[in-house]
């Protein structure tokens, strides 16, 4: 099985990154974590400074998000970031659909923008959720994105706890996405019916057979991600981490 690096998508740790952006960094490098999804530093830090702090800390850009339910961000300030820090070149988005035609909308405009990034060296990625799993005229809204979007230009971070929350098993899901997956979110989920947030490892879903798919279709870089936490949401990063690390995910 391959061996991937791991880095984190730090809403996991949202609240005390604005607290002190510093030390919530540093603590997730203690952990072992080799790299962070983080976008520009925040008001006060400059890039050079952000780039400093990952520097020492050993943490590697991943990428970034443009943002959440929006096609209007500045693509040459986030290419020209990427460069900046010397980060993995990839920028990823989250949408919302009210129906096929605003789906076949925006991937038009995901078409248009994801040249941009193309010229820039940047692969541009869409990061799910579960309400992509709605369907419009018989077929899901991912689907629908993914079909009518050019694979060179648009590319996936889909996450395995959403995909199985929107019903679908993420490892036949992940299947069809060969070259077109660089980055993959894990995320577990616990049994019962709520289905809440769980470390991964800890839940349900199944980690040796996403590795395996993982590696079929040319993910990348794995990056944890826990939307909310019963405990420390550190301690839930750390919990994944060594879950990872037990089963031999780890670069």
């Amino acid at each position: 099985m391959k061996r991937f690096p791991i880095g984190v998508q730090p809403y996991t740790i949202r609240e005390a990154l604005a607290k002190d952006y510093v030390g919530a960094l540093e603590r997730v490098a203690e952990i072992g974590y080799k790299g962070v999804e983080i976008g520009p530093p925040p008001e006060g830090m400059s890039v050079d400074s952000q780039k400093q702090l990952l520097d020492r800390l050993g943490l590697s850009v991943v990428g970034c998000h443009a943002g959440f339910d929006t096609l209007e961000f500045d693509v040459d300030r986030l290419a020209d970031y990427l460069e900046q820090v010397d980060g993995g070149r990839c920028v990823a988005i989250s949408l919302r659909f009210a129906s096929k035609e605003e789906v076949l909308a925006k991937a038009k405009r995901m078409n248009e923008i994801g040249e941009r990034f193309r010229k820039r060296g940047v692969a541009f990625l869409y990061h799910n959720h579960d309400w992509e799993f709605e369907k419009f005229d018989g077929a899901y809204a991912l689907d629908l994105l993914l079909e009518h979007t050019d694979p060179e230009l648009v590319k996936t971070e889909l996450d395995t706890y959403w995909i199985a929350k929107g019903g679908e098993d993420p490892v036949a899901y992940l299947k069809q996405l060969e070259g077109r997956a660089p980055r993959l979110h894990l995320k577990d989920m616990e049994a019962g019916e709520e289905r809440f947030f769980a470390e991964v490892g800890e839940g349900v879903l199944d980690f040796r057979s996403i590795a395996q798919v993982a590696e079929d279709i040319g993910v990348e870089w794995m990056v944890v991600e826990q939307d909310a936490c019963r405990r420390d949401p550190f301690e839930s990063l750390r919990i994944s981490y060594e879950n990872l690390k037990g089963m031999g995910f780890m670069a």
